[in-house]
């Protein structure tokens, strides 16, 4: 099964971001795991990122979400790699670490293997952190393939930012 991007759609969620983000003068910071990047992509597609963004991580391995980020050894051995609690300690370790007020965490199992019972593959976990507040959420975007888990959750992040940025902030902008 192919999964398509909705390049139009995506496009106008990251440009509303940057919208926001500049005229709020915050900047934004990616933490990636099983999108390796392809977040962070996405928003320096839009011109005017570099006003909003400067850089992120891709922490693929455990070790590096501990040293990158300040992920906690005891959270992952408790709760899982793939796990809520993991997606906000990456979110709030990146926006640290590069002095954003919004940062983003995304960790999951993109497949075709790595899945459990109760981890199945195209489990993913966000964490989101926007100006102090932390949220998370868990997607199960099932066995659609590797490229499609990843570019879904790349589109649930940007869906998620587009609405909750206008809300949180009380700024009044349409896609």
């Amino acid at each position: 099964m192919e999964y398509v991007i909705n390049r139009e759609e995506i496009d106008a969620r990251a440009a509303l971001i940057v919208d926001i983000l500049t005229e709020k003068k915050w900047t934004i910071s990616f933490a990636e795991s099983c999108t390796a990047g392809l977040a962070a992509a996405h928003l320096v597609d839009i011109p005017s990122a570099s006003n909003v963004f400067n850089s992120s991580f891709v922490t693929y391995s455990n070790e590096a979400k501990e040293k990158y980020l300040g992920v906690s050894a005891e959270t992952i051995a408790e709760k899982g790699v793939v796990s809520e609690e993991v997606a906000v300690q990456m979110a709030v370790g990146t926006a640290r670490a590069n002095g954003a007020q919004v940062g983003v965490g995304i960790t999951g199992i993109a497949g075709p293997t790595g899945g459990t019972e109760t981890k199945p593959v195209g489990m993913v976990c966000f964490g989101f952190t926007i100006a102090g507040r932390t949220m998370s959420a868990t997607k199960q975007f099932g066995e659609i393939g590797r490229d499609a888990v990843r570019i879904a959750s790349v589109e649930y992040v940007y869906s998620f930012l587009a609405t909750m940025l206008p809300r949180l902030t009380g700024m009044k902008f349409e896609i």
